[in-house]
């Protein structure tokens, strides 16, 4: 295989014959090692989930496949994995579909691969079927990856809109905008004094802690990625049809994206993050709530960054309490200044 691997990537890997056959039996199934894709059958015999299926799927074209802090296959898993945890569902199963490009060094293929099978198991979700394609030499950027993901609801919970109330506290995990960052300056060759990487990671046990230690304080929650913090929370305040206040003091933002971002002119509100969550949470169990955060991996840096109102217009708004006791009103991005970010 140490021959294979300091080879390109060839049309005849995804045609199904000999040469897709070795990708699966020395690579895919070397690190995938979950018994019902073990089986190598057409379909994944699964056991009964304890609850309704929650299922969630998304496709990843992040460029570069390598950034400070993961790759695409670490963002594959976080990013389907979080998007199943937020709505309260715990993640059990992913399939992964690779289309690669004509080109790729499969040592390349290899480093995804590893480090796609190392996160799924620090989330304990299992990779139960996959596929693979290759298309032709410039029609593809090295590879994207779709990941589709399979957990269930437990009984109790009940999160949603719906839940969303006056009075009601907003929470974050941690820094924002760390993520977008670290993607921009590695795809433009800017260097900074101080390491920035991605804060790419599954969330899944960090929410799972909250719910269990918490039982009926979380309302709602979102992974705030493409169109960062305003977007996501923008989005909230118009389902919800209320307003939520957001406090430019408490924001955490780290000293290099700070700077960053003002020399640049961007605003760390509307950057990308793939390992944060927001969370509404009832008013008077906010501390509680951040306290539990605050003991747990990729949650020592939460805090407190809003509050929910009743709505003012006829929608909900999202407004920026500024430093100088001043509210600025806040939209969606309009126009995303650095696509491919996952």
């Amino acid at each position: 295989m140490k021959e294979v691997k300091e080879k390109p990537i060839l049309l005849a890997h995804g045609d199904g014959g000999a040469l897709t056959h070795q990708l699966v039996q020395d690579l895919f199934l070397q690190h995938f090692k979950h018994e019902a894709l073990q089986a190598q059958n057409d379909g994944a015999l699964l056991k009964a989930l304890s609850g309704p299926p929650v299922l969630s799927t998304d496709s990843f074209v992040i460029s570069p496949y390598f950034f400070p802090g993961g790759d695409i296959g670490k963002l594959a898993v976080a990013g389907t994995v979080n998007d199943i945890a937020v709505t309260g569902a715990i993640p059990l199963y992913l399939t992964v579909a690779f289309i690669l490009e004509e080109g790729l060094p499969i040592s390349d293929l290899e480093k995804i691969v590893a480090s796609l099978a190392k996160t799924a198991e620090e989330a304990g979700v299992a990779i139960v079927a996959g596929d693979t394609k290759v298309v032709e030499r410039g029609h593809g950027d090295g590879i994207y990856i779709n990941t589709t993901g399979l957990g269930y609801m437990p009984a109790e919970r009940h999160l949603g809109y719906h839940q969303i109330q006056a009075g009601d506290k907003i929470i974050i995990n941690g820094t924002i905008g760390d993520h977008g960052l670290s993607i921009l300056s590695t795809r433009a060759g800017i260097a900074f004094d101080t390491e920035l990487s991605s804060d790419c990671a599954p969330l899944n046990h960090l929410i799972e802690a909250i719910l269990q230690s918490c039982p009926g304080a979380v309302k709602f929650m979102r992974d705030p990625t493409r169109g960062g913090v305003a977007t996501t929370a923008k989005e909230i305040a118009l389902a919800s049809e209320k307003d939520l206040i957001l406090d430019e003091e408490a924001l955490p933002i780290g000293e290099t994206v700070a700077g960053a971002a003002e020399f640049l002119g961007l605003d760390p509100l509307y950057m990308a993050n793939e390992g944060k969550v927001i969370i509404i949470v009832d008013g008077e169990r906010a501390e509680e709530v951040l306290a539990t955060m605050r003991e747990l991996p990729h949650g020592h840096n939460s805090a407190v960054i809003g509050k929910v109102e009743e709505k003012k217009s006829h929608k909900g708004q999202l407004y920026v309490k500024t430093h100088f006791g001043s509210h600025r009103i806040l939209d969606m991005i309009a126009g995303d200044p650095l696509p491919r970010i996952c």
